[in-house]
C-alpha cells in the first residue's frame, strides 16, 4: 500500500512539472526577420528573445556553421560583425553581400528543448542600364515602327513599361533565365506613327526592387508630306477691279518641301502674273482673272495642294442719294421714281476668300432679279396713275339749274325776273341732276 502511495505521488509531481516546463519554454519566444539586400550592400540579422532566462543565443549560417555564440565569433569571416548583444537580442551585420551569401540563417536558443527561428537572406541584383533600339531611324507617316528595350542580368526578373509622351503603351515582354538565377528581359513595342509623333520621346522604364527610375529614351523622327495653306497678303477686303493681289503659299513638311508650284485650274495663269518663290503676284485685277488658283508643294514623301477661288468685284462707285417728289392737282398726279444706279451692292458682302475649294466662294450679283423687281415697281406706279386719272376725270364738270331759265332772252333785268318767276309755276321742270 505504501509503495502504491509513493508511485501515485510521483505521478502527480510529474504531471505538475510538465505544464511548468512548457510554460517556461513557451514564454521564451525566439523571433527573427527575413532580409532582402542589394548585392554589395550590408545585411543585418537580428535574433530576439522575449523573457530570456539566461539561455544562450547563437547564429548559424546556411551550412549550420556557428557565426556567433553569444558575443563570440567562431567563424573566421570578418564581414560578420557584432552590432548588439544582450540577454534579449543578438544582432549581427554582414557587409559586402554577394550572391553566395544568399540562404537560410538560423537563430538558435539553448533551451530544453532548443528553439530555432529562420531568417532568409535574399540578394537582389539590379539590371544593367536598359538598351533601347529602333528598327529604323526614320519612319514615314502612317507606317508601323518597332522598338525593343532590354534589361540584362537582374535578380529577380525586371518588368518593363513603355511611355510615348504622356501616354502609356503596352509592349510584349520575354524573360530569359541565365546562370545563377539571373534574368534578362526584352520588351517589344509596335505602333503606327502619325505626323504629330515627330519629335515625341519614347521612354522604356525598368521596374525592379533593387533600383528606382531606371529608364532609356529615344525620339521619334517622322517624315510626312507637306501641309499646304494659301494666305492672302493683300488686298485686305474683297478683291476689286484695278487692284493688285498677292497670294502666299505656306507649306510645312518633313523633309521641308523643296518644290512649290502655282497653276490656274482649267486655264493658264494671267500673262503678267509674277511667281516669286512661294508667292503669286497679280497686277491690275479684272474679271477675266476669276477662277481657281492652286498651289502645289512636294517633298520626298509626297505632294499636297491647296486652292483659292478668286472672284473679282466691280470697282467701288459713288451711289447717288435717291429722291422722291409727289405733285397732286385736281386732274393729274406726277410721281418721280428714284434714279436707278448702275452699281447695286448687297448689304452684306461675302467673305473675301476661302483657302479650301468650294467653300465660302464669292457669289455673283443676280442683275436679272434686281431688274425684275424694278419692273414690278414701275408697273405698280403706272397702274396707280391710271386709277387716279380716272377718279379726277369723273369728278370734274359744269352744273346747270333751271332757276334762271329765260333770262338769256330778256331785254332787261325786270323782264328776266318776271320770266324766272313765271318759270316757277312749272315746278316739274325745275329739277337738278347731280351725279
Amino acid at each position: 500500500m505504501a509503495i502504491a502511495s509513493n508511485g501515485s505521488l510521483a505521478t502527480l509531481l510529474f504531471l505538475f512539472m510538465i505544464p511548468a516546463a512548457l510554460h517556461k519554454v513557451q514564454s521564451q519566444n525566439l523571433v527573427t526577420d527575413n532580409v532582402a539586400v542589394v548585392e554589395g550592400e550590408v545585411a543585418v540579422i537580428s535574433c530576439r528573445v522575449k523573457n530570456n532566462d539566461d539561455s544562450v543565443i547563437q547564429l548559424l549560417n546556411p551550412n549550420r556553421q556557428t557565426i556567433y555564440f553569444r558575443d563570440v565569433r567562431p567563424l573566421k569571416d570578418a564581414r560578420f560583425q557584432l552590432v548588439n548583444f544582450s540577454d534579449n537580442e543578438l544582432r549581427v551585420s554582414l557587409s559586402n553581400v554577394t550572391l553566395s551569401d544568399e540562404g537560410r540563417y538560423v537563430c538558435q536558443l539553448y533551451t530544453d528543448p532548443p528553439q530555432e527561428a529562420y531568417a532568409d537572406i535574399t540578394v537582389l541584383i539590379p539590371p544593367g542600364n536598359p538598351i533601347i533600339e529602333s528598327r529604323e531611324g526614320q519612319v514615314i507617316e502612317g507606317n508601323e515602327t518597332e522598338m525593343t528595350c532590354t534589361a540584362m542580368g537582374s535578380k529577380p526578373a525586371a518588368t518593363i513599361r513603355w511611355m510615348k509622351g504622356d501616354k502609356e503603351l503596352q509592349g510584349k515582354s520575354k524573360v530569359e533565365e541565365m546562370y545563377d538565377t539571373m534574368f534578362t528581359v526584352t520588351s517589344q513595342l509596335t505602333f503606327t506613327v502619325t505626323k504629330e509623333d515627330d519629335g515625341v520621346p519614347v521612354v522604356c522604364i525598368v521596374d525592379h526592387p533593387a533600383v528606382k527610375d531606371v529608364q532609356a529614351q529615344t525620339y521619334l523622327v517622322v517624315h510626312y508630306k507637306p501641309e499646304v495653306k494659301i494666305v492672302v497678303e493683300f488686298p485686305d477686303g474683297l478683291p476689286r477691279e484695278g487692284q493688285n493681289m498677292e497670294l502666299s503659299c505656306q507649306a510645312k513638311g518633313k523633309p521641308h518641301p523643296q518644290q512649290i508650284n502655282w497653276v490656274k485650274v482649267d486655264d493658264d495663269l494671267p500673262s503678267h502674273a509674277l511667281i516669286t518663290g512661294p508667292d503669286l503676284y497679280i497686277e491690275n485685277l479684272n474679271k477675266t482673272y476669276n477662277g481657281t488658283y492652286r498651289c502645289f508643294a512636294a517633298n520626298s514623301v509626297g505632294e499636297s495642294y491647296d486652292d483659292y477661288i478668286l472672284y473679282v468685284y466691280d470697282a467701288p462707285t459713288t451711289t447717288p442719294i435717291p429722291t422722291t417728289a409727289t405733285t397732286t392737282t385736281p386732274t393729274t398726279t406726277t410721281i418721280s421714281l428714284p434714279e436707278a444706279t448702275a452699281d447695286t451692292t448687297p448689304s452684306t458682302e461675302p467673305a473675301a476668300h476661302d483657302s479650301r475649294a468650294g467653300e465660302g466662294a464669292p457669289r455673283a450679283v443676280d442683275h436679272a432679279v434686281i431688274g425684275g423687281v424694278v419692273a414690278v415697281v414701275v408697273f405698280a406706279m403706272l397702274c396707280l396713275l391710271i386709277i387716279l386719272g380716272r377718279y379726277f376725270a369723273r369728278h370734274k364738270g359744269t352744273y346747270f339749274t333751271h332757276e334762271a331759265k329765260g333770262a338769256d332772252d330778256a331785254a332787261d333785268a325786270d323782264t328776266a325776273i318776271i320770266n324766272a318767276e313765271g318759270g316757277h309755276n312749272n315746278s316739274d321742270e325745275k329739277k337738278e341732276y347731280y351725279i
